[in-house]
């Protein structure tokens, strides 16, 4: 997401004030707007945790766990849209308390063994609270969906203070990602009727790439593992 300068924004919303926007609605949507610089470092902070992890593994085992991480924040309207589906008070406050999501890191590894190690490897840091764990791995979605979940909590030191910010974390590996982007390009694209036509066939198709999954790990296991197990 593009920097945004909050000076210029505030700016912009006072002139609007009464005009285009309420003025309820224009204060919260620059606060929103402020407020993801914090969301924003948060997800820098993971991101930085994760990436001293697969350096780590790179010098010293020859390896690297993580394929590719990708960030993103949400939009303050998205937040917004949300906060209003679940009914609940328009403002950075409620957004923080009730959201979860705002900064969302998404950890694309190799093998479905590497997402349990880089899972553990991230929650054992002092400085890292889990909320909730999801796995929806061993517990799939009904429709197919594989990804292991955490929510967490990361500080966040500003100039005058310290803040533990909610992250989530969505860790898989390639194949599963590879689903899980045309499975959501299919439901935006497609009208209910074509959707309700091909959920048993994306479905099976999660089952294919879980499979391949398992037998690419089984794959490493009796091959690159067992040979540096031998050094």
């Amino acid at each position: 997401m593009e920097n945004v300068d909050s000076s210029k924004v505030a700016y912009l919303f006072d002139g609007l004030k009464g005009y285009i926007l309420p003025d309820d609605e224009a204060k919260a949507i620059n606060s929103f707007i402020v407020t993801e610089n914090l969301y924003s470092s948060a997800a820098r902070e993971i991101t930085t945790k994760l990436e001293n992890l697969n350096d780590e593994f790179k010098h010293v085992k020859d390896r690297n766990p993580i394929h590719h991480i990708k960030s993103r924040i949400k939009t303050p309207k998205s937040i917004m849209d949300k906060l209003n589906r679940l009914g609940c008070e328009l403002s950075v406050e409620s957004a923080r308390k009730n959201l979860t999501d705002i900064a969302g890191i998404r950890v694309i590894c190799s093998y479905i063994d590497d997402i349990y190690l880089i899972a553990k490897l991230l929650t054992s840091q002092d400085d890292i609270e889990v909320i909730r764990t999801s796995d929806y791995i061993k517990k799939p979605k009904p429709n197919g969906y594989r990804s292991l979940h955490l929510i967490v909590t990361v500080p966040v030191f500003l100039s005058a203070s310290k803040e533990l910010v909610k992250v989530e974390i969505q860790v898989r590996t390639i194949a599963m990602d590879f689903w899980a982007s045309l499975d959501h390009e299919l439901s935006f694209k497609l009208t209910d009727k074509k959707i309700a036509a091909v959920t048993e066939e994306l479905k099976d198709c999660a089952d294919i790439i879980s499979n391949i999954d398992k037998r690419m790990q089984n794959l490493y296991n009796n091959t690159l593992l067992s040979e540096k197990t031998k050094i």
